[in-house]
C-alpha cells in the first residue's frame, strides 16, 4: 500500500481525503463560526478555527494535490437555525479561498447546515442534499447522519462520510495525546471511509469509546483500520487490536 493510502485510490493528505481518479479533494466538518456560538453563551474563546483551517490546507494539502473538484462534506457552518455574522464572513471568505484551488466546489448538506441557501446563492454554488457520486471512482460522499436512498448511492463501491469526528488517544506513563484520525472498513458490500473533522476547535471523540452519531458505524467498527493524522499519517492497524 502506498504512503497515506487508506483504500485503493483514496489518500489522506493532512485532514483532507484525495480521490485520485476524480481529482477530487474531500474535506468535512469545518464548523465555521463556532466561536461566536460560545460567545453568545457568555464563553469567550479566541477565534482561531478559520485561520487554522486555511493554514492547514495551505501547508499540508494544496502543496500535495491539485484538485479539479473540492467537496465540502457537511457542516460548513456551525449554528443550526441561523447564519451568524462571523459565519457569513468566514464562509464566504473560505469558499473564495477554495475557489482559487479548484474548478468547482460541491456543498453537501450536513446536520448543521439547515440554512445554507443564501450563502450558496451568493457564491452561485449548488447544494447536494443526500450526497455526491464521484463517477470515475464510484465513491459516494455523504455527510453521514442518514443512509441515502438514491440510485447513485446504490451504485457506489465506496462511501465516504464525516459527522463522526473520530480521534485516537495515545497514552504512555506520563501523558495522553489525542489525534484526529481516519477509519477505513466496510459497510455491507461497500468500502467505507470515515473522515476526521477539519475544524481545529476540537479534536473529536476517541474511536475506542464506541460512541457513534450516525447509522454507518452502528453495527460496530472494531475491524476498521485507524489512520492517525499527526506530522504525517500513521497506520495503527485494526481498532480492535489497540490497547
Amino acid at each position: 500500500m502506498k504512503e497515506n493510502e487508506l483504500l485503493p485510490g483514496l489518500f489522506a493528505f493532512g485532514l483532507g481525503l484525495w480521490v485520485e481518479n476524480d481529482r477530487a479533494l474531500v474535506i468535512a466538518d469545518l464548523h465555521l463560526g463556532i466561536e461566536e456560538m460560545f460567545s453568545s453563551q457568555g464563553i469567550l474563546v479566541p477565534r482561531f478555527n478559520f485561520l487554522a483551517i486555511k493554514k492547514h490546507l495551505g501547508e499540508r494539502v494544496f502543496p500535495k494535490v491539485k484538485p479539479e473538484t473540492i467537496v465540502i462534506n457537511g457542516d460548513l457552518k456551525h449554528e443550526f437555525g441561523t447564519i451568524s455574522g462571523q459565519e457569513w464572513s468566514e464562509v464566504i471568505e473560505m469558499l473564495r479561498f477554495l475557489q482559487k484551488h479548484c474548478k468547482r466546489i460541491v456543498l453537501i448538506r450536513g446536520n448543521h447546515d439547515t440554512i445554507l441557501g443564501p450563502i450558496a446563492k451568493w457564491e452561485n454554488l449548488s447544494i447536494e442534499r443526500e450526497g455526491l457520486l464521484l463517477e470515475k471512482s464510484l465513491v459516494f460522499v455523504t455527510h453521514g447522519e442518514e443512509i441515502p436512498k438514491s440510485a447513485a448511492f446504490k451504485k457506489a463501491k465506496t462511501v465516504v462520510v464525516g459527522h463522526e469526528h473520530p480521534a485516537l488517544t495515545i497514552r504512555d506513563k506520563h501523558r495522553a495525546e489525542q489525534f484526529k484520525c481516519f477509519l477505513a472498513g466496510r459497510f455491507g458490500s461497500k468500502s467505507l471511509v470515515v473522515m476526521p473533522s477539519i475544524n481545529h476547535f476540537s479534536i473529536g471523540t476517541d474511536a475506542r469509546e464506541g460512541n457513534t452519531l450516525g447509522p454507518f458505524l452502528k453495527k460496530g467498527f472494531g475491524k476498521f483500520r485507524v489512520f492517525a493524522v499527526a506530522d504525517k499519517v500513521y497506520d495503527f492497524g485494526p481498532l480492535e487490536n489497540l490497547d
